[in-house]
């Protein structure tokens, strides 16, 4: 406000290009009850509302979950004859997604198509991204091959969505398609679906799939394969595959990964969710044995190791040794020792020691 009247005394007049700069700025930083007020005044200086004003508020009331007031932009754009556009209509099918509205989905790209308005790869990926959110995956391929059929051309993030959602309901088959097709197109998915689709077949047990993933990816010459190969340990550890701490290393050895603080520290904690005590100590030991410092993090884990199974007195010398070492205790070592107390009803106990 203070800015306009600055401009009146100036003696100039605001028009649309300056009302829809400071709305801009404003729903960039969810200030939409200053906002609000903008489109009063605005209406007040008898400035017209053009397709950028909103465009603004149909975006910002999308991102908001604000579904009154998206229908009422969306009724005003169409009373006034403003088409929405490509970009429009890419809004439209995210505030479908969010709002579990996926069957307009449907509807939504025969009107598009009516309307003449061209369907880019950013709304195909919309409507892939709504359809596999509420499961309906029949759909989602079905608008992935129209995509194709169109000419379009699939992009990681098509690619990424396809394989996410099919991972979701265990569809493995078809997630491993998705990926082999990927490839074969000369692209690597984010590294958290490969994280994705290794958790999903260790917790299927079919550690051979998982084996010849695991190769393919090398051969391939993935970079993220070490980070990858590290979540891959995890899931053995926590699937019972590797039961001996010595023998995962020597694994990532063969492969002639770099040993870093990470990668023990994935190791142990597979371990220490389980409760598997000697094996997290184990783990301690090998680092020690390869020349690197066990860090917090990695006694953080040991503390909770013997949390978990119930060993509050060996969760204390840890924390003692931490103490000792000169590290200094965070939130997460505190937070771990307490519930190793509160496990064997030694609140008072653990109150004091800490």
């Amino acid at each position: 406000e203070a800015l306009l009247l600055e401009m009146r005394h100036l003696g100039l007049r605001p028009d649309a290009a300056h009302y829809n700069a400071l709305l801009e700025g404003l729903l960039a930083r969810a200030h939409l009850r200053l906002a609000d007020r903008l489109l009063l005044q605005m209406a007040d200086d008898g400035v017209a509302r053009n397709r950028r004003t909103y465009m603004l508020l149909l975006d910002a009331y999308a991102r908001a979950g604000r579904l009154e007031d998206s229908w009422w932009v969306l009724g005003e754009m169409k009373r006034r004859g403003v088409r929405l556009g490509t970009a429009g209509y890419s809004t439209l099918v995210r505030l479908y997604r969010d709002s579990g509205m996926w069957k307009k989905a449907t509807d939504l790209i025969l009107e598009m198509q009516e309307l003449g308005v061209e369907l880019d790869v950013k709304i195909y990926n919309g409507l892939i991204d709504t359809f596999g959110k509420y499961g309906q995956l029949a759909d989602a391929r079905g608008v992935f091959e129209k995509m194709r059929g169109q000419g379009i051309k699939p992009d990681i993030a098509t690619w990424n969505a396809l394989i996410r959602w099919h991972c979701r309901v265990g569809n493995m088959k078809r997630a491993l398609r998705f990926l082999a097709a990927m490839q074969e197109e000369g692209m690597y998915p984010d590294p958290k679906i490969f994280i994705t689709i290794i958790s999903r077949l260790g917790e299927q047990g079919k550690w051979d799939e998982l084996k010849e993933l695991f190769d393919k990816m090398r051969n391939r010459g993935f970079k993220e394969s070490g980070a990858i190969y590290a979540v891959l340990v995890d899931i053995y550890g926590q699937y019972g595959h590797f039961r001996d701490a010595q023998e995962c290393v020597a694994a990532l050895k063969a492969e002639n990964l770099q040993l870093s603080p990470s990668i023990f520290c994935v190791l142990a904690n597979a371990y220490a969710q389980q409760g598997l005590c000697e094996q997290t100590v184990s783990v301690l030991q090998l680092m020690e044995a390869e020349g690197i410092e066990p860090n917090l993090v990695m006694l953080n884990l040991l503390i909770n190791a013997f949390s978990t199974a119930g060993r509050h007195v060996e969760a204390l010398a840890v924390f003692q040794h931490i103490k000792d070492s000169g590290m200094s205790p965070d939130v997460v070592t505190y937070t771990t020792l307490m519930k190793a107390f509160m496990r064997v009803k030694r609140y008072e106990k653990g109150f004091r020691n800490i």
